[in-house]
C-alpha cells in the first residue's frame, strides 16, 4: 500500500477519508487502523461481520491461487484487459478481489494504475498484497465498501455479489463497471463428472437503476487439466460444497479432464 492508493480509502466507522500515516491509517477523527505485515487493513466494520472468519476459507483460496498462477484463465484475462484498456483506467477498484491474480495482471498490462481491493477473506487479502505491494488491499465488503465517494474510474466485479449502491457511489460520474459473469458452458465439463444431470448457467443481462448498459464481451476457450490442477479447479469453485460424494469420487479417479471456460464481461457507466 502507498500513500497515493491508501488516499482512495474511507474510515469504516465515520466515512471519512483515511491517510497512510507509517504504518497505520488514520481519519480525522482519531479512528486508527494498523497495516498488518502484508501491509493490508481490515476495514470491515464489525457489525458486518457476521462469521468469525467470513469469505473464502484458506483451502479455497490457495487453491485458487495455485491454479490461477499456473495460467489457466490467461484467454480470459487477457480479454479482461482488453475490455479494460478501452476504458478509463486509472483509478481501479476490484470488488471481491480475491488472491490478486486479476488485479496484478491489470497491473501488468495496463501501465501500473493505482488499484483499490477488497474482500471479506482476510487469507485473500493477505496474498493479494504479498502479491501486489503497491495496491492497497483491505479486508472489506461489498455492500460497506471502504473506498470514498466518486475514486474510480473503473470498478471490477467478477462474480461477486453486485452491490449497486456502493458501486455507484466509488465510481466518478460517467465511470464504468466491468461485471464479470459466466458463460453458459463456462466449466461444463467439470460439472459432467461431478452430476448426474449437469446443467448449464443461466445466462441473462440486468438493467441497474444507477447505470446504463454499454456492451458484452465473451471470452471462450478450452482447458485439458491433468493431476492436481484438476482437483485446484475443483476445490476454488462453489461445486466442492454441493458435490454428492460419489460426484467428488468420480473426479478424484480423473487423472485429467477437458472443460469449458468462459467469462462474460457486462460493461456498465454509470448515468
Amino acid at each position: 500500500m502507498t500513500p497515493e492508493t491508501a488516499a482512495a480509502l474511507r474510515c469504516p466507522v465515520c466515512g471519512g477519508p483515511l491517510l497512510l500515516t507509517g504504518r497505520s491509517l488514520r481519519c480525522p477523527k482519531a479512528h486508527s487502523f494498523d497495516l498488518a505485515k502484508e501491509g493490508y487493513a481490515y476495514l470491515l466494520p464489525m457489525q458486518k461481520k457476521h462469521t468469525a472468519d467470513p469469505g473464502d476459507g484458506k483451502a479455497m483460496v490457495r487453491a485458487r491461487r495455485a491454479f490461477l498462477s499456473a495460467g489457466h484463465y490467461a484467454p480470459l484475462m487477457a480479454t479482461l484487459a482488453e475490455v479494460c484498456a478501452a476504458l478509463p483506467h486509472d483509478h481501479i477498484v476490484d470488488a471481491g478481489c480475491g488472491e490478486g491474480s486479476y488485479d496484478k495482471y491489470l497491473y501488468e498490462t495496463l501501465g501500473a494504475p493505482q488499484i483499490v481491493g477488497f474482500d471479506l477473506s482476510k487469507e485473500t487479502v493477505r496474498l493479494a498484497s504479498k502479491l501486489l505491494p503497491g495496491a492497497a488491499f483491505c479486508v472489506g465488503g461489498s455492500f460497506c465498501a471502504p473506498v470514498r465517494d466518486g475514486w474510480a474510474d473503473l470498478l471490477l466485479n467478477i462474480f461477486s455479489p453486485m452491490a449497486e449502491a456502493e458501486f455507484a457511489r466509488m465510481l466518478r460520474p460517467g465511470g464504468h463497471l466491468v461485471y464479470a459473469v459466466p458463460t453458459a458452458r463456462h466449466l461444463f465439463g467439470l460439472k459432467e463428472v461431478l452430476y448426474e444431470r449437469p446443467y448449464e448457467n443461466e445466462v441473462r443481462q440486468t438493467e441497474y437503476d444507477d447505470f446504463t448498459f454499454v456492451k458484452a464481451v465473451e471470452s471462450e476457450a478450452v482447458l485439458t487439466l491433468e493431476g492436481q490442477a484438476v482437483q485446484d479447479l475443483f476445490a476454488m469453485t462453489p461445486y466442492y460444497w454441493n458435490t454428492p460424494a460419489n460426484g467428488a469420487a468420480r473426479l478424484a479417479a480423473c487423472g485429467s479432464l477437458t472443460t469449458e471456460i468462459g467469462f462474460r464481461f457486462l460493461v456498465y457507466q454509470k448515468m
